[in-house]
């Protein structure tokens, strides 16, 4: 490594922070593109992720309408399950709804001819 002098080492610093930078960058790149990883809740700590109160998970466990991993009297929640939980109530904007009844009516249309 060449020995730097006092002048030169603003720009060597500059340089350093350069690199630094576009490190950073293609690291968050890289951070989301990678996969969501899942993760085990418990009881709690689903309630905390679907902001409901405990009794309300354990309501929804009891009907079945949340998906739960039981083991040893204890129930455990993938989060990756959860958030297709919560994508399942989605509901359409007027929007989506409009422009599936025109493709719905088109569809209608032609198959008549």
């Amino acid at each position: 490594m060449a020995s730097l002098t006092f002048e030169q080492l603003p720009q060597a610093v500059y340089e350093i922070q350069q690199k630094l930078e576009s490190i950073e960058q293609l690291l968050i790149q890289l951070n989301k593109n990678q996969p969501e990883t899942d993760k085990i809740f418990t009881v709690g700590e689903a309630a905390d992720f679907l902001n409901l109160s405990t009794a309300t998970i354990y309501g929804l466990v009891s009907k079945g309408e949340l998906p739960v991993m039981k083991r040893s009297k204890r129930c455990y929640f993938s989060k990756l399950e959860l958030i297709a939980y919560l994508k399942k109530g989605r509901r359409k904007t007027n929007q989506e709804i409009e422009a599936e009844a025109d493709a719905y009516l088109m569809k209608r249309r032609f198959s008549k001819r």
